[in-house]
């Protein structure tokens, strides 16, 4: 996935609530859009270089998205709504073989209650998908949560009522920075979540994690990264 050309440089002051963040551009403090509700608090560090994407709309408060933050050892994605695009890029040039069976793709879907990112269909039937973006590494590892997700627990549990309704299922960690050797839930932040995880693993929902190459030109998916139960 190609990034806008025209991104902004900027320096992170701190962040305001959620979905907000104050960032020096040009000498001037400009309140951006962070499509995050992670905590973040390894990357979202005040002084860390960033990349914004400039966005219009008439229902926009902010003129900017908070894009990349340049830590001290890697370039990361701070967009939580890409994994679902990068996903959807990787199966459509075929780099995900385990689903190369299905022929269709088709990009948010209801299933139960729950609005889960992908459905595959196929002559073996159908295949739904939710991917998760991860943020939070340490030591190597790929860490999810960062924190608390009642959302990303209903998610499996509709991934597991999909396999008992006698579809195939998966859930995709995709880890948008490049500085990682493996993948774990993380039950510090959220017990539960990781319990359900296991659970719906148990049950017969697959489960892959992938880190991606970043650089300020694009992100890709890339190596597969080995999930540690």
């Amino acid at each position: 996935m190609q990034f806008d050309p025209a991104l902004v440089d900027g320096r992170f002051i701190r962040r305001l609530n959620r979905f907000a963040a104050l960032v020096d551009v040009r000498g001037q403090e400009v309140i951006v859009h962070v499509a995050n509700s992670g905590r973040m608090e390894e990357m979202l560090v005040p002084g860390y270089r960033v990349k914004l994407k400039p966005v219009r709309g008439e229902h926009r408060k902010t003129r900017f998205d908070l894009a990349l933050v340049q830590m001290e050892d890697a370039l990361a994605s701070a967009d939580a709504r890409l994994p679902n695009a990068l996903v959807a890029e990787a199966l459509d040039s075929g780099a995900l073989p385990q689903f190369r069976a299905y022929e269709k793709v088709q990009r948010e879907v209801t299933f139960g209650d729950s609005r889960l990112d992908l459905m595959l269909d196929g002559n073996s039937g159908r295949c739904y998908i939710e991917t998760k973006s991860v943020t939070l590494v340490v030591d190597g590892v790929g860490l999810f949560p960062d924190a608390p997700t009642s959302r990303g627990a209903k998610h499996m549990r509709s991934l597991e009522h999909a396999v008992r309704s006698g579809h195939s299922a998966a859930v995709v960690f995709v880890v948008q920075r490049s500085d990682v050797v493996s993948f774990a839930t993380n039950d510090d932040a959220d017990p539960e979540f990781g319990r359900v995880f296991r659970e719906a693993r148990s049950n017969g929902v697959q489960a892959f994690a992938y880190k991606c190459d970043v650089s300020e030109s694009a992100i890709t998916l890339s190596n597969p990264l080995p999930i540690r139960v």
